[in-house]
């Protein structure tokens, strides 16, 4: 930001299929590496692969087909349904005039099906609640069958039964779809029940990384002890 980097001498490697989250205090740099992968920052130094190609030398269009992402800023829509608002998600693969295909609309019915929210398909996004639209927006992102899904605390408005219902439903498509799934979190209870690794991060460095067992239960950093005497885990 301003040309200052908040995130220094990082380096992350995923298995196709593996599911990495972000956990620490605000300010950590959580949200600044998920935009960095996605492109919404500019890099000051370092790389993104993905299978050895960098992604900075793949067109907005052929980034769109590998990635999807949810941040936490929503977008502005006029006059939109949901369903319009979860076909966005198809025009990666359109023609030069965004013409949806059968095929288009068939992924557009699984998505919405896939995060149970086929029943809001001809509501106005703009009158829905929060909580509808996070499901929403998960719901583009999976329309738009990416090998890597970036998701910004996906279900931070949602109360514990909804947050529970949609984990298990992002486990299922990742399991099904060897989709590898980055996230952050400010609730290790849920990095515990969904990640294969954590990353703790602490003023813009890695604290400490290993699984959630490890982490959370034995960590080995003075800093991860101190951010997790801060946490109740349930």
């Amino acid at each position: 930001y301003q040309n200052q980097p908040l995130i220094q001498n990082i380096e992350i490697e995923l298995k196709k299929g593996e599911i990495l989250t972000l956990i620490g205090p605000n300010g950590a740099g959580k949200s600044t590496i998920l935009k960095s992968i996605a492109r919404q920052l500019e890099l000051l130094g370092g790389s993104v692969l993905l299978e050895d190609k960098n992604l900075q030398s793949l067109s907005g269009r052929e980034l769109a087909k590998k990635m999807a992402v949810v941040f936490t800023k929503r977008p502005h829509t006029e006059l939109m349904t949901c369903e319009d608002v979860v076909a966005t998600g198809r025009y990666p693969y359109t023609g030069r005039f965004g013409v949806l295909s059968a095929k288009d609309h068939e992924a557009v019915q699984e998505a919405m099906e896939a995060v149970h929210v086929l029943e809001f398909k001809d509501r106005d996004f703009a009158r829905i609640s929060d909580v509808q639209r996070q499901r929403i927006l998960l719901a583009r992102a999976i329309c738009q069958q990416p090998e890597i899904l970036l998701l910004d605390e996906p279900t931070s408005a949602m109360d514990l039964n909804a947050s529970d219902q949609v984990e298990q439903e992002l486990l299922a498509y990742c399991a099904e779809y060897q989709t590898t799934l980055i996230f952050a979190t400010h609730s290790l209870a849920q990095a515990q029940r969904v990640a294969d690794t954590l990353l703790l991060l602490d003023h813009g460095r890695l604290a400490e990384a290993g699984s959630a067992q490890e982490l959370i239960h034995h960590p080995q950093t003075q800093e991860a002890r101190d951010f997790l005497r801060n946490w109740k885990v349930d």
